[in-house]
């Protein structure tokens, strides 16, 4: 590395980097932050590191700038069968428990977030190999994300060199690996399918969603991740983690996150000495103003619908029955998507389950859909989006929703059907065009329909400002939709 940068630059850089992509360093960590300008610097083509951090401030940083400099901030420290501890947690009581519960669904999704180069997710592609009965016939998603690009593109490829078994038991290099050359070794493709990789960034995308298969997870690896963000990010990412799970959900964090921010979300569970957080609606706390409008009640049995709306009109019907038979479905949708945004699925299917079909209305039904689909309770939400539609034959909200959902459910050609029918409602639906892309890339005569499809929504997006909220997009805005699909049309990993 050149001469030490000074204080006040490394401080005020600290700050900029912060904003930039969420990533925070504390006092006793300004080393590795020195360190990693250095290496990037170097790989930017600068020889000078002032020089550099000057370039940075006053240019408007691409998507892939971005994505190279997080590659020298982070570090990627991983091998196969990370942590013997919390591997044997894995697989003598949390994925037996999960895999006896889903026999008869036979859904599991596991997201490994920050997930590097791999070899973690791959860890518990194998771990469900092991151990669940049949599995060609489960629907089993792995996700793994990470803000390093270059990362992604060497998970992807699944070939390691010996640095990446470094403490892994031998036979899982014989079992489930290949020899490629060069002291390297190519992973066993049914296991590498069982895993599909994108960016994600957690300090600024959004999750959970259907969009990006963040939504209704029953585990969630993020180690070493919660570290690198400030007090502030770190409270909305454990956050937006915790909505991300069903109930009764996992999240495993590494000893040194495990007291930021996960206070009053998780509970706290000792397995052989691994520690594991669990979600529990238990650990929820409401406020006084969401007392008002809902009592405590346990969760709902699946499709049972709540007791009775839980306030009263306002004035008495005589007095002015148009505006109270109005205001309570009003003020119980606002309630309801409160509860949703804060995470808070099941209280938020009870307000609406309490109100009659009338009163819940398109918006109200499509909501529940979205609460169910949360919760990981897929046939329900597919069920409360085929009855707007029936309501509604023109609801394009539906039809995108009921295609994710079957997306979801590995029911490829039902997704497809749904979103063909909200295109037919509005040629210009870009979200449609954009999952249906996603939907038929993977090859052969329709990876050109893929493409017409992506290269249609990249072009509705140049009339958009990056900031534009998309409609039916989970909040995703303008630009970022842009540069994932600019990164698809270019064969690059999709976000």
């Amino acid at each position: 590395m050149g001469k030490k940068l000074p204080d006040e630059l490394l401080a005020s850089l600290n700050e900029f980097i912060s904003s930039l992509m969420g990533l925070h360093f504390t006092e006793s960590r300004i080393d590795d932050l020195e360190r990693g300008i250095g290496l990037a610097a170097k790989d930017f083509g600068f020889e000078d590191e002032a020089a550099f951090v000057s370039w940075l401030r006053g240019t408007q940083l691409k998507k892939e700038h971005i994505e190279r400099l997080a590659s020298h901030l982070t570090v990627g420290e991983t091998y196969f069968f990370r942590d013997s501890s919390s591997i044997d947690a894995l697989e003598r009581e949390i994925l037996p428990e999960l895999i006896e519960s889903r026999k008869d669904s036979k859904r599991i999704r596991v997201w490994s977030a920050g997930c590097s180069t791999g070899e973690e997710a791959y860890t518990l592609a194998m771990l469900l190999g092991r151990l669940v009965p049949d599995i060609e016939s489960w629907n089993i998603s792995i996700l793994a994300t990470d803000i390093n690009a270059r990362a992604l593109r060497k998970a992807s490829e699944g070939v390691y060199t010996a640095w990446s078994f470094r403490e892994t038991p031998g036979w899982v290099r014989d079992r489930y690996f290949r020899p490629a050359g060069e002291g390297t070794y190519r992973i066993d493709p049914a296991i590498q399918k069982m895993v599909s990789f994108g960016y994600l960034n957690l300090a600024e995308d959004i999750y959970p969603s259907l969009l990006n298969g963040t939504n209704g997870v029953d585990i969630i690896f993020c180690r070493n991740v919660i570290m690198y963000f400030s007090e502030a990010v770190a409270r909305a990412v454990v956050k937006g983690l915790h909505d991300s799970l069903v109930d009764d959900g996992w999240l495993l964090v590494s000893p040194a996150e495990a007291v930021r921010s996960i206070k009053g979300l998780f509970a706290p569970v000792n397995l052989g000495g691994a520690i594991f957080y669990r979600k529990s609606a238990a650990q929820l706390e409401v406020t006084p103003q969401q007392e008002l409008v809902l009592r405590p009640s346990a969760p709902l049995p699946p499709a049972q619908a709540a007791a009775e709306p839980r306030i009263e009109p306002a004035a008495p019907p005589e007095a002015c029955p148009v505006a109270a038979q109005e205001l309570v479905p009003r003020e119980f949708l606002a309630e309801a998507a409160g509860f949703f945004a804060g995470g808070s699925y099941n209280e938020a299917v009870s307000l609406l389950e309490s109100l009659t079909g009338e009163q819940r209305g398109e918006d109200g039904a499509l909501l529940l859909a979205r609460a169910y689909a949360n919760m990981g309770r897929l046939e329900e939400a597919a069920k409360w989006c085929e009855g707007a539609s029936a309501v509604n034959a023109l609801n394009k909200a539906s039809y995108m929703l009921l295609a994710t959902i079957r997306q979801e459910q590995a029911r490829g050609e039902e997704a497809v059907k749904n979103l063909k029918k909200a295109l037919y409602l509005d040629q210009d639906f870009v979200i449609a065009h954009f999952m249906l892309g996603k939907l038929l890339m993977p090859g052969g005569a329709a990876n050109e329909q893929a493409m017409r499809h992506l290269r249609t929504a990249h072009k509705l997006l140049e009339r958009k400002e990056d900031d534009e909220l998309l409609p039916e997009s989970d909040g995703m805005m303008a630009g970022r939709l842009r540069e994932i699909i600019a990164s698809m049309l270019k064969g690059s990993i999709d976000g």
